[in-house]
């Protein structure tokens, strides 16, 4: 029998206990809303020097020099076109992985899953050096698949163990009764299967979009000169471009995040995601 869970209670009479809930709450909203509007802010600013506290005008002319630029361009239509591709890249190699991982307990199966953090467990520099190593053998650096490939790498965990997670929570009971009245295997795994866990799947997708999208490192290592993304651009808009076009670029470097994660919200199935998938 299932135990039931009981909602948490953070109600409290406490004046003292209230004023420090408060204060962290206000805390937490100013350390991640603070810097969006302190750019969004200098976005719009004509000028703004140390020590006026307010700019000396509003304009919109700072989003038009970005545009104009041609090598900023370049590095927004570089991103929008290397993340997605790097999703289904990522999604066609890991999600048969992530679903044998979750329904076959087979040999070196908990071996293969801790190692998805093997990437993430050390510095990357290191990894990408080693990599870029064997690109200049393969002739890949400064190509688009270069890129694509040290970014596939890094989203390997999340596309990995997200869906794992996913699967492994779809009750076997609702696959078997739906075996029992005559569907066949591929419409159990397309009706069924795959249509709950897809929340855990999207999940996946977003987080490795966004990590995709705000990968400077190994890009910038296999890709420059030839291939400048956002994140690796903004190297050279903080030392050459005045504050202003920084702030407009780093907004726009946001927009895609801020989209998906809202759009992602309500697909998020917290605690059943977590706890369906156990390392046995």
């Amino acid at each position: 029998m299932a135990n039931d869970v009981q909602p948490l209670n953070l109600h409290t009479k406490s004046l003292g206990v209230k004023l420090i809930l408060l204060g962290f709450s206000i805390f937490m909203l100013l350390l991640i809303v603070g810097p969006l509007i302190w750019l969004a802010l200098h976005a719009f600013a004509v000028e703004w020097l140390y020590p006026s506290y307010k700019p000396t005008g509003w304009t919109l002319e700072w989003f038009r020099r970005v545009f104009e630029v041609p090598t900023l361009v370049s590095a927004i239509r570089y991103s929008l076109i290397i993340s997605p591709i790097v999703v289904i890249v990522s999604a066609v190699i890991c999600l048969p992985a992530a679903y044998a991982s979750a329904r076959y307990n087979y040999w070196g199966r908990r071996t293969f899953l801790i190692m998805m953090f093997a990437s993430n467990a050390f510095p990357k520099i290191g990894l990408f050096a080693t990599i870029a190593t064997l690109y200049y053998f393969l002739n890949l650096m400064g190509t688009m698949v270069g890129v694509i490939i040290v970014q596939v790498l890094g989203t390997i965990i999340f596309m990995t163990w997200i869906p794992a997670a996913a699967f492994a929570a779809v009750p076997k009971s609702l696959e078997e009764a739906a075996r029992d009245a005559g569907a066949s295997k591929f419409r159990v795994f397309r009706t069924i299967t795959l249509r709950m866990a897809m929340p855990g799947i999207l999940v996946a997708m977003v987080m490795s979009f966004i990590y995709s999208f705000d990968e400077a490192q190994g890009t910038y290592l296999v890709g420059a000169p030839q291939i400048y993304t956002m994140p690796t651009a903004m190297y050279a808009i903080v030392e050459t471009y005045p504050i202003q076009v920084t702030a407009v670029f780093s907004i726009l470097l946001t927009i895609p995040s801020v989209l998906l994660i809202g759009l992602a919200r309500k697909h998020i199935i917290g605690g059943q995601l977590a706890e369906g998938f156990q390392i046995k």
